[in-house]
């Protein structure tokens, strides 16, 4: 049983177990701003006492305060840099794990680059929250206390304050309708253009083998012109506003400055109030060319958040569930119908068998006939949208899904070696306190399959280093290895998608003393074959065609219907005698 959580309370409980954190930037940011008024004072002081009386040990004595306090600004700015880094951590390790997981629990067939630059999309959102643009947005609140103190200086020198702060957020404004929808667009298309690299530089050695790298290169530069176009209208926009809130802090500022001194000359303020007016007027009005400065950080952010929640709205919030009793290895499948992902029809329909303990099935028909998706299905890899999986009589979903898989051996098609050594490769990179342990669970897994010989020929044996996708061994060492790591721990349900299609004529073999070894051992056992040598070992065969069961029963039954051919003897025929009169 499933229940989804809201998508929001994933976010919401991170922010608020980083809110006194945030807290803490803001009351900063408070004393900061206020601290930028020492320097407008000192100026006041020189100006209006200093310079008049000539005083220098009044100019001694201010210089020190200033001082003392461009020492302390700078020393809360220090500590709410440090306060939003660890902001920065602390989100991250709430919810880098969540994301991670929430990717990788994934089973529906539209998992896309969406998902796959879930990372990058937190990271560009983690960013946005303890980055500059978050210090913008903590500073903007003062903007009114900067335009009040202007207004107690003169109301006209106020008046003209307020006039810019309105200016420049009808900028802001502006550049939000403007730039919002080009950089929604751009940041899509720099996902599409960097998964795409991604893929064509993980497939680089066939890519070089077919002769389509200038194919591929020339691809991925349409994708980056097309990226490039989205992220050029989308700074054309913002360029033409933040130039333009430049231009009118620098107006405003100059144009405080000289109303100062008109209103100096007239002697309606003093001459320290002229230069404090023109300090007051670019500090009040700092904050807004700040926020239009970092508005792309913010829409990116806010894109991202929208994207994560998306990901995370369809996650599956694990429950205490019943902890069941180590599966025996019966499955009983029933009318499951999983459909294409186009919604146009099924990859498969109906499909209802039962496997027992002790049973070799065999899955054959022609390409395209759904017998990998049957596969995915059965190892919990993918969700059918109709129809029940039962394991031991229990549904899969009432199945603790981290606990079952510790059950179920799995090869798949693409064999899907990690980089790291072969032992964490076959120990599915299982780390506890008795290594030992381990290590002879990886060995029992490699001699089961007749792997061990061949590991100890590779350099540094079980210790040797693979590349991502099992790079440094050939197609059949790769696919011996996963069989080996399908094997690990004995599970009682071993399911295995073309395990001899990279093997040669001893491997076969040794795949089918394998397969009897697992039948001699009780395990339930479905492969999907091609290669119909191991047919051999199997005791019942499933043909599917289009989707669709089209014959299941016993080998002797099924090889004689498709082929014409009389099956001949299972050799271990004698031994699963054996078993079935103990």
């Amino acid at each position: 049983m499933h229940i989804v959580a809201p998508p929001t309370e994933v976010f919401a409980s991170a922010l608020r177990a980083c809110r006194k954190h945030f807290i803490a930037v803001a009351a900063f940011s408070a004393l900061l701003n206020l601290l930028f008024l020492v320097p407008m004072l000192y100026m006041l002081q020189v100006y209006d006492r200093v310079i008049p009386t000539r005083g220098s040990l009044t100019l001694f004595f201010i210089t020190l305060v200033l001082l003392f306090g461009l020492i302390s600004l700078a020393m809360l700015d220090y500590v709410r840099s440090r306060l939003l880094v660890r902001a920065s951590i602390r989100l991250d390790r709430l919810l880098s794990g969540v994301l991670l997981d929430t990717t990788l629990s994934r089973r529906d067939r539209t998992f896309d680059a969406m998902a796959r630059q879930a990372m990058r999309e937190f990271d560009t959102l983690r960013q946005a929250l303890t980055g500059p643009a978050i210090v913008a947005f903590c500073d903007a609140p003062w903007t009114p206390i900067y335009i009040l103190v202007c207004l107690l200086i003169h109301p006209l020198i106020g008046g003209l304050v307020l006039v810019g702060a309105i200016l420049l957020a009808a900028v802001a404004i502006r550049n939000q309708q403007a730039t919002s929808e080009p950089l929604k667009r751009a940041s899509e298309a720099a996902a599409r253009a960097y998964a795409s690299q991604e893929q064509v530089l993980a497939g680089a050695e066939n890519v070089r083998a077919l002769g389509m790298r200038k194919a591929m290169v020339r691809r991925h530069l349409m994708e980056r012109e097309s990226m490039m176009a989205e992220q050029t209208q989308a700074s054309f926009a913002s360029s033409r506003y933040v130039t333009a809130s430049k231009f009118l802090r620098l107006v405003l500022q100059s144009l405080a400055l000289g109303l100062g001194a008109w209103l100096a000359i007239n002697d309606s303020i003093s001459a320290g109030a002229v230069f404090a007016a023109s300090f007051l007027a670019g500090r009040a009005l700092q904050p807004i060319e700040q926020m239009l400065a970092t508005w792309r950080t913010t829409v990116q952010a806010k894109t991202a958040y929208d994207k994560l929640n998306d990901l995370l709205d369809a996650r599956e919030t694990e429950i205490a569930l019943t902890q069941l009793p180590p599966p025996e290895g019966r499955i009983d499948v029933k009318q499951m119908w999983v459909a294409k992902p186009s919604g146009d029809g099924a990859i498969l329909a109906n499909i209802s068998f039962q496997m027992l303990p002790g049973e070799v099935i065999a899955v054959v028909g022609p390409s395209g006939a759904g017998k990998s998706t049957l596969l995915r299905m059965l190892a919990g890899a993918g969700r059918p949208d109709r129809g029940t999986i039962r394991i031991d009589h229990a549904d899969m979903l009432d199945w603790d899904p981290e606990r079952l898989a510790t059950h179920v051996g799995f090869l798949p098609q693409d064999v899907s070696l990690f980089a790291g050594t072969v032992k964490e490769n076959i120990a599915r990179f299982h780390d506890g306190a008795d290594i030992g342990e381990i290590d002879s669970k990886v060995i029992a897994a490699a001699k089961s399959c007749q792997a061990h010989e061949l590991i100890l020929g590779l350099p540094n044996g079980y210790d040797a280093m693979l590349g991502w996708g099992g790079r440094g061994l050939s197609a059949g060492q790769a696919q011996r290895v996963g069989l080996a790591r399908a094997l690990y721990g004995d599970p009682p349900i071993v399911l295995l998608d073309e395990p001899n299609a990279h093997l040669d004529a001893t491997g076969e073999a040794q795949l089918i003393q394998t397969l009897i070894s697992l039948r001699e051992r009780n395990a339930s056992v479905l492969i999907v074959a091609h290669r119909l040598g191991v047919l051999s070992a199997a005791d019942k065969i499933l043909v599917l065609r289009d989707g669709q069961m089209e014959a299941f029963g016993t080998r002797e039954q099924i090889i004689p219907q498709q082929t014409g051919v009389k099956a001949t003897p299972i050799e271990a025929a004698p031994m699963r005698a054996r078993r079935k009169a103990s």
